[in-house]
């Protein structure tokens, strides 16, 4: 099962130093429960604040990483600050560029970069229905993070099961996201979800529990 938190700064209290302390603070925290991915999701940066903040997260990440599990960093939307901080991927919003374009670009900066790069590019993509699913894949991303599945805080809008259901029929492994707790995630790795991705379940948890309650949901079946 692959683990997926997603950062929101402005879910943690405090002026915007603290937060951002509090964020590298939980991003080290998923490193060592071996939380599987992290999406730096931080949008409204100006793009060198979020290019700081992401060479910060990826040299935490690296620092804290799990003995069995590398946590990988991907940034959203950015390729360009993915590339500049040292970043494993991507995460591709549904109406961003097609990951084949997204990772032609990640190639031909490797190959313009004398140091190099040894890491393959991962690239992740929202998708909010299953034909967006086929499409991620057919275009060639890692995977796709399918919601929202439940009802969102504040909102009125969700997807379901079924239709998470029909969205995990394909090859490519399908996450689940949107207003998933440690309550109904069960549900949806039951649904066929090949993993779980979330802000509030992580970040307002304690993500070593959580982590270790999610895969205990795994290995039941």
């Amino acid at each position: 099962m692959l683990l997926y938190y997603v950062t929101d700064r402005k879910q943690l209290p405090g002026p915007e130093p603290r937060r951002r302390g509090l964020l590298l603070a939980k991003i080290a925290e998923a490193a060592r429960a071996g939380v599987d991915y992290i999406q730096l999701r931080e949008k409204d940066l100006p793009v060198r604040e979020l290019e700081a903040l992401a060479r910060q997260a990826v040299r935490i990440c690296r620092e804290n990483r799990d003995q069995q599990r590398e946590t990988k960093l991907l940034i959203n939307s950015r390729s360009d600050v993915a590339l500049a901080a040292g970043a494993d991927g991507v995460h591709l919003p549904s109406d961003d560029l097609p990951a084949s374009d997204a990772r032609a670009v990640w190639s031909a900066s490797r190959a313009r970069n004398a140091k190099g790069e040894t890491r393959n590019v991962i690239i992740a993509v929202s998708c909010h229905t299953a034909d967006e699913v086929r499409r991620a894949e057919a275009e060639g991303a890692d995977f796709a993070v399918f919601g929202p599945v439940f009802e969102k805080v504040g909102t009125s809008l969700s997807m379901g099961l079924e239709a998470l259901r029909t969205a995990c029929h394909g090859g490519m492994p399908v996450l689940a996201i949107g207003g998933v707790t440690l309550q109904n995630a069960r549900a949806c790795l039951e649904a066929g979800a090949a993993g779980i991705a979330a802000i509030r379940l992580f970040q307002a948890n304690d993500i070593s529990s959580a982590v270790e309650e999610l895969r205990l949901f795994a290995r039941l079946g």
